[in-house]
């Protein structure tokens, strides 16, 4: 392989490779989380579907896996522009990267996928082992909807992506594509 079709293949590696990582998001913790750890001061809050929320509306929706323990709505209060890992923090969201991008990617959220998960998918069934790059056919999904818009799926990662208060952010697990975008 010439050097000029090297670069040209690196490149779209390297494209593909930003692409999916705004689709998996990033990540923030790098470990598991533990169970015994202490709920921050956001699990106290008031559910976000009780109503407005004057801080960011936090959702974990694990979608098509249909697994409840991922599952969660709470507002986080902000009084600014506040960078979305340390929102998931304050909402003790836990989540884990992958062992090659622990801190760009979202491969679990609270533990799902566990790994001993089978993932029903067209093709047939995956384990989500969190070695390298989510399956492009099953991942977490990072959305963002503005507070009086519609829901967008994220431009940047749980690293750089910051929420205003009045916005919502939600991680959504997505298999062969469906659920396509959060609920209304």
């Amino acid at each position: 392989m010439t050097l000029t079709k090297m670069r040209t293949a690196a490149a779209s590696s390297l494209a593909a490779a930003g692409l999916l990582f705004s689709l998996a998001a990033c990540s923030a913790p790098a470990d598991q989380p533990a169970a015994s750890e202490p709920a921050s001061s956001a699990a106290s809050s008031p559910s976000a579907s009780d109503g407005p929320c004057s801080g960011v509306k936090v959702i974990v929706d694990s979608g098509s896996l249909k697994q409840a323990a991922a599952d969660k709505s709470v507002c986080v209060p902000v009084e600014a522009a506040t960078p979305a890992s340390k929102v998931l923090e304050e909402a003790d969201i836990k989540t884990v990267g992958t062992e090659q991008y622990p801190n760009e990617l979202v491969c679990r959220v609270n533990g799902v996928p566990a790994a001993d998960f089978d993932i029903t998918h067209k093709g047939g069934t995956y384990r989500e082992e969190c070695k390298g790059m989510p399956a492009a056919f099953a991942y977490w999904s990072l959305w963002t909807k503005p507070a009086s818009g519609e829901w967008a799926y994220a431009q940047e990662g749980l690293a750089t992506l910051k929420v205003n208060p009045g916005e919502s952010l939600e991680l959504l697990y997505t298999v062969d594509g469906e659920p396509a975008a959060p609920k209304a």
